[in-house]
């Protein structure tokens, strides 16, 4: 098994006069989402996917994450275009942030994922207008050296596909997110037909979905949820409020049919999740009676049992439609005695205590609350163990490239490749910025590294918070941050009056007087220390004493480091 170092994209160079094609992942390769990727051939390239990913615990601010593009600067001309793979937001939530960045190049995709993208783009009304092509049943798109043609794949939204990529050195298939369903709700299995298709045709190398390679069995069917959720509309005695991902249209879909079987009205809120079910709806992705859907505030015209709430803040998220429910903030809809909640997600890493904060609200206000952990209300879109070494028997490459995934999902899925018999030099375990380059007969992995540190995205700010800015806010959420303003008249250098503090996040300031007293005199003597005999003050080196001498005595004092800032005015 081929392990990339982290060492120095030389120029491609294998197989004498052929142009190997190179693999640049973006992004997707040491963590989950921030899917991009990059296929190069004779300078040519595609790019599969634009996602963006989540700020990790120590970005404090951050918003989300994008690619680093730094490797295409200068060759925007040399892209041919775009593949995006489905609708959710890890695979395409960067498009706005990039596409122009480069050179708007032609995006390819199916009719819903276009839907979604397009939406998207009403946010930002300064973009380009985008060139999208809808894939049609079957269709290959020609792009120079590439030939591109698609399978469809079973996810938890429709219209997921695989992409099977023929360049002149070979076959390359992207499994994109996938799971094999065979019983989906108003969707079609997985194509595994096709599939065995493509496995016959000589394919040089696969890189495949690793979400769930630590999970063993097969991933769970949509149709499992729906006989569970079943249930829980023959016991509910009250409202039913469920909270999901809103591009969960599969569950939406489930949603809407046990409404209708039961009687139930379906009231939506929350800005996603109703702008999705419009598109979907629309575009005949999702099937109900235009009598089934109501408003938020018609829920109180109609009784506790003949009405569904669906919204979304399954995560815990502070503004979403379900938090707002649980704490008493929501306009129309207040939690009662009686109310079913159904969480028909599962908690995403990270979230765990917010979501039980969420659910013990939820619990005081009367409600019953069931979720994934207490029978299968959720099936995951991503293929398990037994999927994977399904798609692998199926497509049978030469090698194995495992994708999306932090690194040790994709060295599970790198023994699983090994296990049905893949040679363990064909499989290439790599990250993010890593270039692989692959002939028929040979791969390798080049040391040059493409750029690939995180790009931030803080409110309109895009790339602006750095290093540095980031390591200030870590300071600050660690410790704190204590301010000092000192006043000195500019005629004869003293402080006028006591220095005035402010202290956030750091000590109380009306429980530390003695603290902050010392504090004080220990400022008034850097700064008599530095004045010079004609008065004249070089206030950076005054600011830097206060801030370092400070410094040491605050931690001597409490042991904690807060971010000092030193205001000198001169009057």
């Amino acid at each position: 098994m081929i392990m990339i170092k982290k060492q120095p994209i030389r120029p491609s160079h294998l197989g004498g006069l052929n142009y190997p094609i190179r693999i640049i992942p973006l992004g997707g390769f040491e963590e989950i989402g921030l899917n991009m990727m990059i296929i190069e051939y004779n300078g040519k390239m595609i790019i599969v996917d634009m996602g963006l990913g989540f700020p990790e615990e120590d970005m404090p601010g951050i918003d989300f994450i994008i690619p680093n593009i730094a490797y295409l600067k200068g060759k925007e001309k040399n892209i041919l275009g775009v593949f995006i793979t489905h609708g959710h937001y890890d695979h395409i939530g960067a498009i706005p942030y990039l596409i122009e960045k480069l050179g708007n190049p032609p995006i390819f995709t199916m009719p819903l994922t276009a839907g979604f993208i397009l939406k998207r783009q009403e946010d930002f009304p300064g973009v380009p207008k985008l060139e999208i092509h809808r894939l049609k049943k079957d269709e290959v798109v020609h792009l120079g050296s590439f030939k591109v043609g698609y399978f469809r794949v079973n996810h938890n939204i429709p219209d997921g596909i695989g992409l099977v990529i023929n360049t002149p050195v070979g076959k390359i298939v992207h499994s994109c997110d996938f799971k094999f369903d065979y019983t989906p709700i108003n969707d079609e299995p997985i194509d595994e037909k096709k599939l065995k298709a493509i496995g016959e045709s000589n394919v040089l190398a696969l890189l495949s979905d690793s979400t769930n390679a630590e999970n063993p069995g097969h991933s769970l069917s949509e149709s499992v949820v729906l006989e569970n959720m079943d249930q829980m509309f023959q016991k509910a005695k009250g409202r039913i409020i469920t909270a999901t991902f809103a591009s969960l249209i599969s569950r939406i879909q489930i949603i809407f049919m046990l409404a209708e079987k039961y009687g139930r009205k379906v009231a939506i809120d929350g800005y996603s999740m109703k702008a999705n079910v419009a598109i979907a709806r629309e575009l005949k992705y999702l099937k109900f009676s235009s009598e089934t859907l109501i408003k938020p505030e018609e829920v109180d015209k109609f009784s506790d049992n003949k009405i569904v709430v669906l919204g979304t803040g399954a995560q815990g998220e502070g503004n979403a439609v379900l938090m707002r429910i649980a704490s008493g903030e929501h306009r129309f809809i207040q939690i009662k005695k009686g109310d079913t909640v159904i969480f028909s997600s599962s908690v995403v890493p990270g979230n765990e205590r917010t979501v039980q904060r969420l659910k013990d609200t939820l619990y005081r206000r009367g409600a019953k609350v069931y979720h994934y952990k207490m029978m299968d209300l959720h099936a995951g879109g991503h293929g398990q163990q037994e999927d994977l070494r399904q798609m692998l028997e199926l497509i049978r490459p030469k090698y194995f490239i495992p994708i999306h995934g932090n690194y040790y999902m994709l060295k599970l899925h790198g023994e699983i490749a090994e296990s049905v018999g893949i040679k363990p030099e064909n499989i290439i375990i790599a990250g993010d910025g890593d270039a692989i380059e692959l002939l028929s007969g040979k791969v390798e992995v080049v040391k040059e590294k493409a750029p690939a540190g995180y790009v931030m995205v803080d409110g309109l700010g895009v790339g602006d918070v750095g290093e540095v800015v980031l390591r200030d806010r870590q300071v600050m959420a660690q410790d704190g941050m204590f301010v000092v303003i000192v006043i000195v008249d500019s005629k004869t250098g003293k402080i006028r009056g006591d220095p005035d503090v402010i202290s956030r996040g750091f000590v109380y300031l009306k429980e530390s007087r003695a603290l902050i007293g010392e504090a004080k005199s220990k400022v008034k003597k850097i700064v008599s220390k530095a004045a010079s005999p004609e008065h004249t003050m070089n206030w950076a080196y005054v600011r830097d004493q206060i801030r370092e001498r400070l410094g040491q005595f605050l931690f001597s004092k409490t042991e904690r480091r807060p971010m000092i800032l030193p205001v000198v005015i001169e009057i």
